[in-house]
C-alpha cells in the first residue's frame, strides 16, 4: 500500500509534466505553422505587387513614374512597394482620395487618367446624341493644377465640352457652376481638409451633387472596365473654354440669397472679423462675399493668404483641429476682434472661434454651428414673416439631436440622411417643387444655407454666420451667449468624435474586422447607460431593448452602426470613406444645465461619460 501511495504521486506529476509538454509542443507547432503561413502569405503578396509594379515600368508611363516604381522593386523593404499595389485606388460613390505617388492605390495622372476615361464613357452613355458639357476645378493642393487639366484634356478628346476653371476655386462654386451652365456632370480635383500629402477628384452630376444611385455604380463600373491603353490623353483644346471671373460674380450673387436680415447687418456692419483662407481657395471669394452682404471690418490672416499645398503655417488643415485656428487668434486677439473664421483648403468647410463669458477664444464644433445656423435661420425668418408652412431642415443621422429638438419646437420639418453632402443634395432634389429647402448640415464643419449649390458652402455659411453674430450683438449677446440659449431651451449636449487611425492593408482589415465584431457581439450598455436602440443601416433594421425589429426607411444601405441610450446618449459607428479610420460620434445629454452659468460642469461630466464609453468599446 505504501508503494501504491508513492506511485500515484509520481504518476500524477508525470502525467502532469507530459501534458505540459504535449502542449508546449503543440504551441510551438502551431506557431511554426501560422509563421510560415504568414511569411508565405507574404511573399505571394510581394510577389503579386511585384507583377502589378513591373507593368508600370512599361513606355506606357513617364520616365519619373518608372523610375519611383523601379526604386520601390529594387528596395528590400518591400512595406512602399506593398502599400502602392496592393489594391486599385477605390473610385468609389465621391471619386477618389489618396495619397500622391506611383503606383496604383495612389493619386497621380495615370489612375486620375483612367476615372476621368471610364466617367466620359458613362456621360456619354448616359446622355446618348447630346453635346455633352462638364465644368472642372481644383484646389490649392499640390499637383492640383496637373490633374484638373489632364481630367479637361481626357474629358475634350472624347468629344465632351469642358468649362476649365482659370485657377483655384472653391468646391461650392464648382458645383454652382454645373447648374448654372447646365452641364451634365463635373471634376473638382481637391482632398478637401486631408493632409498635404492627398490629392483627390470628385464627381458631379447635372445636379450639382456629388453622384448617387444610380450614377455612382454605373460610373464605377465604366471606370473599372478602363485599361491605361484605352485613356485618351490628347486633348482638344477646341472644346476647352476657360471660365472665371464672371462665374465668380454670378456665384457671389447666388450667395446673397442665404441671407435672412439686411438690416441688422447694415446696423452692425463694423462686425471685427478676422478670417482666414487656409492656404487655399477662400482667399479672394470670401472676403467679397462678405463685403457684398455688408460687413465692412474684415481682416485677413497674411500668412495663410499665400496658395500653398504644403500648408506650412499648420500641421494638418482642418478646421476641426484647434491647432488650425492658431495664427487666426493671434490676429484675433491684437485687433479685439469679435470672431474669428476659416475655410479648408477647398472651402467648403468652415471653422468658427467666439469669446467665450471670460472674454476668451472659444472654439465652436461642427454640431454647435450647425445647431446655431439652424436656430437662427428658423427663428428670423418666423419673425420676420418668410416661413410658410412648407419649409424643412435636413441633417445627418451623425449629427447631434438638439436640432431635431429645435426643428420639432418650433413645427419645422426634418429629415435625417447618411453622411455626406450628397444625400443632404438628395432631399433637395426629391422635395424640388413641393418643399422649401431652409438649410442643412452635418458635425464636421459643413452646412448649405440655400438651393443653388448642392455641396456645403463656407462662402455662404461664413456670411450667415457673421450675420448671426451681428443679430446677436444687435440684441446684447455674443455668439457664445446665444449657443448657452439654445443649450438652456433645448437641452444641453456634448459631442465627441473618435477617430481611430489603422492605415494600409492591415489596418483595412482591422476596420472591417471591428465592424463585424460590434455588429455579432453589440454593446448592452455605454459608460453605463442602458441601450434601448440600436439601429444598423446595413441590414436597414432597428431594434428595441424589448427585441422588436423595425425597417429603416432610408434610400439605400450603409455602412454605420447606432446605438442610442435611455439617458440620450448617442454613439454612432462607421468607416471614413476617404481616410484610412474608423469613426466614432458620440453624443451626451445632460438635464441638469440650466444656464452658462453650468456649461463648464455639464461640459466636464460629459468629457468623464465619453471616457466610460470608450472603455465600453475598448477603444
Amino acid at each position: 500500500m505504501l508503494k501504491n501511495r508513492k506511485i500515484i504521486p509520481l504518476l500524477y506529476y508525470f502525467s502532469f509534466f507530459f501534458r505540459i509538454f504535449v502542449i508546449r509542443k503543440i504551441l510551438r507547432t502551431f506557431k511554426s505553422k501560422t509563421s510560415k503561413r504568414k511569411i508565405m502569405e507574404n511573399k505571394e503578396l510581394i510577389a503579386q505587387c511585384e507583377a502589378r509594379a513591373k507593368e508600370w515600368l512599361s513606355p506606357a508611363f513617364d520616365e519619373e513614374t518608372r523610375k519611383d516604381v523601379q526604386a520601390m522593386l529594387d528596395n528590400p523593404d518591400k512595406t512602399d512597394l506593398i502599400d502602392a499595389f496592393y489594391r486599385d485606388l477605390e473610385f468609389g460613390t465621391g471619386g477618389l482620395r489618396g495619397i500622391m505617388g506611383a503606383g496604383t492605390n495612389r493619386m497621380n495622372k495615370y489612375i486620375v487618367g483612367m476615372a476621368t476615361q471610364g466617367f466620359a464613357n458613362y456621360i456619354l452613355k448616359a446622355f446618348p446624341g447630346k453635346q455633352c458639357s462638364v465644368v472642372v476645378g481644383h484646389d490649392c493642393r499640390n499637383n492640383g493644377r496637373m490633374f484638373a487639366e489632364t481630367v479637361a484634356d481626357i474629358f475634350s478628346a472624347n468629344g465632351i465640352k469642358v468649362y476649365l476653371f482659370e485657377s483655384l476655386r472653391p468646391t461650392p462654386e464648382i458645383s454652382f457652376a454645373i447648374r448654372q451652365l447646365g452641364c451634365q456632370a463635373g471634376v473638382n480635383v481637391t482632398a478637401s481638409h486631408n493632409p498635404r500629402e492627398y490629392n483627390g477628384y470628385k464627381a458631379y452630376w447635372d445636379d450639382g451633387a456629388q453622384v448617387l444611385f444610380p450614377h455612382d455604380k454605373g460610373i464605377i463600373d465604366e471606370v473599372n472596365k478602363v485599361k491605361i491603353s484605352d485613356v485618351k490623353f490628347e486633348g482638344n483644346k477646341d472644346l476647352i473654354i476657360p471660365i472665371g471671373g464672371e462665374m465668380d460674380w454670378d456665384y457671389i450673387q447666388a450667395v446673397k440669397e442665404a441671407m435672412v436680415d439686411q438690416d441688422v447687418i447694415l446696423r452692425q456692419k463694423d462686425l471685427n472679423i478676422v478670417y482666414s483662407p487656409m492656404h487655399g481657395t477662400g482667399r479672394v471669394i470670401i472676403p467679397m462675399a462678405l463685403r457684398s452682404w455688408g460687413f465692412q471690418n474684415i481682416h485677413v490672416v497674411p500668412e495663410q493668404m499665400v496658395i500653398d499645398g504644403n500648408f506650412p503655417t499648420v500641421v494638418s488643415p482642418n478646421p476641426e483641429n484647434a491647432e488650425a485656428m492658431t495664427l487666426g487668434m493671434k490676429l484675433g486677439t491684437k485687433l479685439n476682434a469679435d470672431l474669428v473664421i476659416a475655410s479648408d483648403p477647398d472651402a467648403d468647410r468652415l471653422a468658427i472661434v467666439c469669446r467665450n463669458s471670460k472674454g476668451e477664444w472659444e472654439i465652436l464644433n461642427g454640431n454647435q454651428t450647425c445647431m446655431m445656423f439652424s436656430w437662427y435661420i428658423i427663428a428670423n425668418k418666423k419673425k420676420l414673416g418668410q416661413l410658410k408652412g412648407n419649409e424643412f431642415l435636413v441633417k445627418t443621422i451623425v449629427t447631434t439631436e438638439v436640432i431635431a429638438e429645435i426643428a420639432k419646437k418650433n413645427k419645422v420639418e426634418y429629415k435625417d440622411c447618411y453622411t455626406g453632402f450628397k444625400w443632404i443634395a438628395n432631399e433637395i432634389r426629391v422635395n424640388e417643387g413641393k418643399k422649401k429647402y431652409i438649410g442643412g448640415g452635418e458635425e464636421s464643419f459643413g452646412f448649405l444655407p440655400y438651393d443653388k449649390v448642392r455641396d456645403k458652402d463656407s462662402p455662404a455659411a461664413i456670411c450667415l454666420i457673421c450675420e448671426i453674430a451681428a443679430w446677436a450683438r444687435d440684441n446684447g449677446m455674443t455668439l457664445y451667449d446665444l449657443l448657452m440659449n439654445i443649450y438652456k431651451e433645448y437641452g444641453f449636449s456634448k459631442e465627441v468624435t473618435i477617430n481611430v487611425v489603422r492605415p494600409g492593408k492591415t489596418g483595412a482589415d482591422e476596420i472591417k474586422q471591428m465592424m463585424v465584431d460590434y455588429r455579432n457581439n453589440p454593446p448592452k450598455d455605454l459608460g453605463g447607460s442602458k441601450i434601448v436602440l440600436s439601429k444598423d443601416f446595413q441590414a436597414l433594421e432597428a431594434k428595441k431593448a424589448d427585441g422588436t425589429v423595425e425597417k429603416l426607411d432610408m434610400p439605400d444601405k450603409s455602412n454605420v452602426l447606432q446605438w442610442f441610450c435611455d439617458d440620450g446618449t448617442k454613439v454612432s459607428v462607421r468607416p471614413s470613406g476617404t481616410e484610412p479610420k474608423i469613426k466614432f460620434y458620440t453624443e451626451v445629454k445632460d438635464a441638469s444645465f440650466a444656464g452658462a452659468a453650468d456649461y463648464e460642469r455639464c461640459t466636464k461630466a460629459a468629457e468623464q461619460k465619453i471616457e466610460a464609453i470608450k472603455k465600453s468599446l475598448n477603444l
